[in-house]
């Protein structure tokens, strides 16, 4: 029930910041989204253990633990899964912008990321929260041209 109670809270943050009566945009841009687990009832941001388990995988191996990132890699049959988590924002910005260069989509919320297989993500999704997006990938691009 603890759980619930602060995701509650969590959820009427943006409402008393809002109610602030400041006239600038101070309070915008130091709120924090937070990307509720509709199933799980989780409010992220979360560890990567904790968004392994909720995505089929019992243990992920964590191939980088630095001050800036976590990442923890799983293999299960059905594909490889690659999930990071930030301290804060900040790095998690600047994580989707160097990993821009390479495109693929990603499902993304609050100072997480998940990498998978695109038509994975949507499931994963309905598990964690965040968004799906397509980071757009450098050079050139095939079209289709019609004969």
């Amino acid at each position: 029930m603890r759980g619930a109670t602060l995701a509650g809270s969590l959820a009427l943050l943006p409402l008393a910041a809002a109610c602030t009566g400041e006239g600038d945009d101070r309070a915008e841009r130091s709120r924090t989204v937070v990307t509720a687990a509709p199933e799980a009832g989780v409010v992220a941001p979360a560890k990567v253990e904790v968004i392994a388990g909720l995505i089929g995988c019992a243990k992920p191996r964590i191939r980088v633990d630095a001050e800036e990132l976590r990442q923890g890699v799983c293999h299960t049959q059905q594909a490889d899964r690659v999930i990071t988590t930030f301290p804060e924002e900040k790095y998690k910005l600047a994580w989707l912008d160097a990993a821009g260069g390479y495109g693929g989509k990603h499902l993304v919320g609050t100072r997480w990321v998940v990498s998978a297989e695109p038509e994975l993500l949507e499931g994963f999704r309905s598990r964690l929260g965040g968004e799906i997006q397509e980071l757009p990938g450098f050079g050139p691009r095939a079209v289709p041209t019609a004969r």
